[in-house]
């Protein structure tokens, strides 16, 4: 096996020393974004006895979900709100702060990386990015009324059991949302396909839609309004379908823009390039979550995040400990 002499020299570095109070950081790692997968990062950091420091922009997707049946370990179901409650609780316990506010930007320099946050300077050893993405809606009033009555879904993979024989439709450009209306004749025998844009669908997706039994409407969507518990769409045509469930394939958008500031790679639909630990390709940058490509679950963010904690945790310089400083933390008088 071989040996990497680096990987031992980070002993002998220790905060206590001269050149280290001269590149003085406040904190060993800025987690950008409070979802599950930033605050699932901060409570690991934190149970690894580093500094952490979780800006919260309050914009969490996990947010939107009014009850989840399909979070490991809650079979009555959790609300986004509430889990995202329980994991700041749990972070906030093993002393990562949690503030509320919106990284402006972020710059590296030769200790880490130094962010504007809140109209302060902050300095970090390492950034984790959070950030998630912004899912593309339909023009009509308080779309997120009609999400938080379970009317208007985002995600069929987190949700499609419940949907349980529903009338459901899929709104979305033609490839997408037949793609998406193949997945959801799982959980339902009606499904509709409301076409958006001006691409029509290969004749062999057609072809697959029929086959499934999946209506086809092309005609123009001019009106979505959510009406006792229902969802109302009016075609250009002047004709009117009610639905149980509306499914919007739209698209999203990766909130990439801190990690295209640094000069990190990302594909071409924006999403950040990680590797296997989370390393982006700027030194000491992480990404997790809906911000990178990968399946859009909540566990999933939270798998990436215990791994790019302990990535993080062993990038920097090895942590002894002290029994008389751990002693006052864990009294609060240090």
């Amino acid at each position: 096996m071989s040996v990497n002499p680096d990987e031992y020299r980070k002993v002998f570095d220790r905060p206590e020393s001269a050149s280290a109070k001269a590149d003085h950081v406040d904190v060993d790692c800025l987690v950008v974004g409070a979802g599950p997968a930033g605050l699932t990062t901060a409570v690991y950091l934190s149970r690894f006895h580093r500094r952490v420091v979780v800006a919260d922009g309050g914009q969490s997707r996990a947010s939107l979900i009014p009850l989840s049946h399909n979070y490991p370990g809650f079979p009555p179901g959790i609300s986004g709100h509430d889990l995202l409650r329980r994991l700041r609780e749990q972070a906030v316990s093993y002393g990562a702060t949690i503030e509320a506010g919106r990284v402006e930007s972020l710059f590296k320099n030769r200790t880490g990386f130094v962010a504007q946050l809140n109209g302060r300077t902050l300095s970090a050893r390492r950034v984790v990015l959070a950030t998630g993405i912004v899912d593309t809606l339909p023009q009509m009033d308080r779309p997120y009324d009609g999400i938080a009555q379970s009317v208007i879904r985002l995600c069929a993979i987190c949700d499609g059991y419940e949907i349980n024989g529903d009338n459901v439709a899929v709104y979305g450009e033609a490839h997408c949302a037949i793609s998406h209306g193949l997945f959801l004749r799982n959980f339902t025998d009606r499904v509709t396909v409301l076409v958006e844009g001006d691409n029509p669908a290969c004749e062999e997706a057609v072809a697959a839609a029929r086959h499934a039994g999946i209506r086809l409407i092309d005609d123009r969507v001019v009106a979505i309004e959510v009406s006792d518990g229902k969802v109302l769409v009016t075609v250009g045509k002047g004709e009117a379908f009610c639905f149980d469930i509306v499914y919007p394939s739209l698209g999203s958008q990766y909130r990439s823009e801190l990690a295209v500031q640094l000069g990190a790679q990302v594909d071409e639909e924006g999403a950040v390039r990680v590797d296997s630990h989370q390393r982006t390709s700027i030194d000491g940058l992480y990404a997790v979550g809906d911000v990178v490509d990968s399946l859009k679950q909540l566990s999933v963010a939270t798998g990436q995040a215990a791994v790019c904690a302990t990535a993080v945790h062993n990038s920097l310089q090895v942590r002894l400990w002290d029994r008389a400083q751990d002693e006052r933390t864990a009294q609060g008088t240090a």
